[in-house]
């Protein structure tokens, strides 16, 4: 076996700095690949951008969370929205809404399809499905995506299942380390299910400790202790860390992130460990 690595940049199409921060990272440093926000306001700017950097694989990043806006018209989609028709904060507030029986399962399949549809539309070719704060691997929430990858042929997946044990340097609060657990478990049943219906994933999953804290140091603890097989790193990467933290709350360093696959000596611990670059739809 050999190490192959993506870097994979979520939330594409969210705001204007975080797009160019992407393509900023895939022009000049090593990021692969992007996931695709369809609902969100900078959509169509992410698209153009995508088109003008034809080598960035492009994911579709299904958004059921995160208090932006939806694909479909917030009277169809009211069971799992807030009363100004925008998505539940977070994933603890949809599950809690989602397993008390109060979302429309027919409703979250449109809505999932709204987005997936608008990302084909656009004629980029689509390598993969991931979610924004991996939703898609929540229990009957996993089972619906399974359905809909099937049903639009799209034969890869982001398994966010990162090693239990691995922290690569960064010092994580106990809620951190509980909800990667938690998720972790789900991702776990998720990657099975998925595996069995024949939809790939990568063997290595990382970012979830570190979520939106990566830096130069913290990438560098990941490309050394790289396994064997295709790994992800997950990342948020944007230009503007000012800017942006006034439109999101999430105390993301982005700047921050960006600059850890820009960084020169990242780029020599690749050669080094003779890691080769790819995007999902370089996994066998």
């Amino acid at each position: 076996m050999m190490k192959k690595l993506i870097v994979n940049a979520d939330d594409f199409g969210l705001h204007e700095k975080i797009n160019e921060g992407i393509i900023k990272g895939h022009r000049e440093g090593f990021i692969t690949s992007a996931s695709l926000m369809c609902s969100a306001d900078f959509f169509e700017h992410a698209v153009h951008l995508a088109k003008e950097n034809p080598a960035l694989g492009i994911g579709v990043h299904l958004t059921l969370v995160g208090g932006v806006k939806t694909a479909l018209p917030k009277e169809k989609v009211r069971s799992f929205t807030d009363g100004a028709g925008l998505f539940l904060p977070d994933y603890v507030s949809f599950a809690k809404r989602f397993y008390r029986g109060g979302v429309k399962m027919a409703e979250l399949e449109n809505e999932l399809r709204a987005q997936i549809e608008k990302a084909l539309s656009t004629g980029l070719p689509i390598t993969h499905f991931d979610s924004h704060q991996h939703t898609h691997v929540l229990p009957l929430v996993n089972n619906l995506v399974l359905k809909l990858l099937i049903e639009y042929n799209i034969k890869r997946v982001r398994v966010p299942l990162e090693n239990i044990f691995f922290r690569g340097g960064f010092s994580a609060g106990a809620g951190r380390k509980i909800g990667r657990a938690g998720l972790g478990f789900w991702a776990w049943v998720s990657k099975n299910k998925f595996a069995k219906a024949g939809i790939k994933s990568t063997d290595n999953f990382f970012g979830m400790l570190a979520g939106g804290n990566l830096n130069e140091n913290l990438v560098a603890n990941i490309i050394a202790e790289l396994p064997e097989g295709t790994s992800e790193i997950m990342t948020h990467p944007g230009l503007n860390t000012e800017e942006l933290s006034k439109s999101f709350r999430w105390n993301y360093h982005w700047e921050d992130e960006l600059q850890a696959f820009l960084a020169p000596s990242n780029k020599n611990l690749l050669q080094k460990y003779n890691v080769a670059l790819t995007n999902f739809g370089g996994i066998d």
